[in-house]
């Protein structure tokens, strides 16, 4: 037989495959088979013909045929990167020949495609173009209400008269009270008990100084009034998490002593509480005031004896971060200045009673609130967070988890602020579990809690007590047990979403309608 029909033959046999089941058989496997059953040798072809078999090799389990070196190497010849390789006649007749294989469509769910980023700018794009108009039509129509340059100049026109300020710098008499009483206790010349009680006494004057300076100064501004009360609310959990870990350290100390006393069957146990116990001392013996001032701006609100650090600052990413911070703060000017006139127009129906427009106007209020609390997360849990955590070279970054994905609510109330939910099951749900107490009444307890302090963020800077934050956290705990039992996958994803967008807000927004009607009936 000459070259030709050598070459010719595995070619036309290759042709000729058919697909069973989910494999690709060659005529040439089966004709093969047939000899093996027949005790037949099968022929030795040459080895120049040997490469029109390998084709067959990719034949996957599910039917799908895949070309990889093929594919690679001509994209390599198109970019001009690979060596130009001649084909030969039956890679070409393959490649005429064969143009379809079993494969499924990009947007089902078998395909195992994922990637949707353009999609996800398409979103973006049409949600600007969208509101562009409302924009530019509220613009013409109101001009700009909320002007940043005469919000600057109203603080640098009296620089004195700075209420929330002097408020925020007086908060360090209650962290030096707490280093100084701890430094007490690690010598022992206070006892546990006594200091536990020292220590109850300056939280909740930290908690009741501020709400009344801000309740009793008159030139304090709700804005004003909001971040001292946030900062100290913040320094309150970080105090009490301070009190707690050294309290538990100083257990470790009293632990110690009784293992010294044992054998050494515990070495390793014995070691570790050595070590605890090291630390404990070195942190109370120098550099005390860097330590607990690196705690209070480190942003985390747990304490313990040695944070983990990054090896190095990173001056880009600090860049990046602070840009980020800027432009996250101009969209929610904009979106202000969206939301002033819908605001001032609202309050007619407020005073009327009338149901229909209430729920209109609280409708239309609901989405650029919601917009300007994911860009709050955004600028306080990702930038700024990060921006704070690069300075101080703190290593631990998780200030967040994939909460857009919850799909019930205790998920998302778990994942969405990471500092918060570590804090609360170190120092509040698992000591009332050791307790004894009731798994359900723990989280109870916990949401109790949290809605306390979101109505202490809000009641007292407004000067009015309307309980709508309380009562929507505390709603959130017959939600999550009506979402965990009766919704689950998409639909319960779909209803934490409607809970952030329609709950929340609406009871934050409750609170500005109130605060306006207030003022302007007063003033009418």
């Amino acid at each position: 037989m000459s070259e030709r029909a050598e070459a010719r033959g595995p070619a036309f046999r290759r042709r000729r495959t058919t697909i069973v089941g989910g494999g690709a058989v060659s005529a040439k496997q089966v004709n093969g088979n047939k000899r093996h059953n027949a005790g037949e040798k099968p022929p030795q072809h040459p080895a120049k013909t040997k490469p029109a078999a390998e084709p067959s090799k990719h034949a996957s389990h599910n039917g799908r045929l895949y070309r990889e070196e093929d594919s690679s190497g001509k994209q390599q010849q198109e970019l001009g990167t690979g060596p130009k390789t001649p084909k030969s006649a039956v890679e070409d007749i393959n490649a005429r020949l064969s143009c379809h294989v079993l494969q499924e469509s990009l947007l089902s769910s078998a395909s195992g495609y994922s990637n949707y980023r353009g999609i996800l700018n398409w979103c973006v794009v049409m949600l600007m173009l969208s509101n562009a108009r409302l924009f530019l039509e509220n613009i013409i129509k109101y001009g700009i209400l909320v002007d940043p340059i005469q919000v600057v100049s109203l603080f640098l026109k009296d620089p004195y008269s700075w209420p929330a300020a002097c408020l925020i710098i007086a908060s360090n008499v209650f962290i030096l009270s707490a280093l100084y009483l701890e430094r007490r206790l690690a010598v022992g010349t206070v006892s546990e008990t006594a200091g536990w009680i020292l220590h109850i006494f300056n939280l909740t004057c930290m908690l009741i100084f501020p709400s009344a300076t801000v309740l009793t100064v008159t030139s304090m501004t709700p804005v004003g009034g909001v971040i001292s009360l946030g900062i100290y609310t913040v320094l309150f959990l970080k105090l009490y998490s301070y009190q707690d870990s050294n309290r538990w350290c100083r257990e470790i100390r009293q632990a110690r002593a009784k293992r010294l006393t044992r054998s050494y069957s515990c070495k390793w146990v014995t070691l570790t509480i050595v070590y605890v116990y090291m630390i404990y001392t070195n942190l109370f013996t120098s550099r005390v005031l860097f330590n607990m001032y690196y705690f209070v701006f480190a942003p985390t609100l747990c304490y313990q004896l040695n944070f983990p650090r990054s090896p190095r600052v990173r001056k880009r990413f600090l860049m990046r971060r602070l840009f980020e911070m800027v432009r996250r703060l101009l969209t929610i000017k904009v979106i202000f200045q969206w939301m002033v006139p819908t605001i001032q127009n609202s309050m007619k129906p407020f005073q009327d009673m009338d149901f229909s427009r209430m729920v209109e106007r609280l409708l239309k209020l609901a989405v650029p609130n919601h917009l300007i609390w994911l860009l709050f997360f955004y600028w306080f849990f990702h930038s700024s967070m990060n921006f704070v955590a690069e300075l101080l070279q703190f290593g631990d970054r998780e200030f967040y988890r994939d909460w857009w994905n919850s799909e019930s609510v205790t998920y998302f109330w778990a994942n969405w602020n990471i500092p918060v939910h570590k804090w609360c099951l170190r120092h509040f749900y698992k000591p009332m579990l050791k307790r004894g107490t009731n798994k359900f009444l723990a989280q109870t307890a916990v949401f109790l809690v949290s809605a306390f302090f979101h109505e202490y963020l809000v009641s007292i800077p407004l000067k009015m007590f309307r309980l709508w934050a309380f009562m929507g956290m505390m709603a959130q705990v017959p939600l999550a047990w009506f979402v965990g039992r009766y919704l689950n996958g998409n639909y319960g994803n779909a209803a934490v979403w409607m809970s952030l967008i329609i709950g929340q807000p609406i009871a934050v927004l409750m609170y500005v309608h109130d605060y306006y009607v207030i003022h302007h009936s007063s003033t009418e």
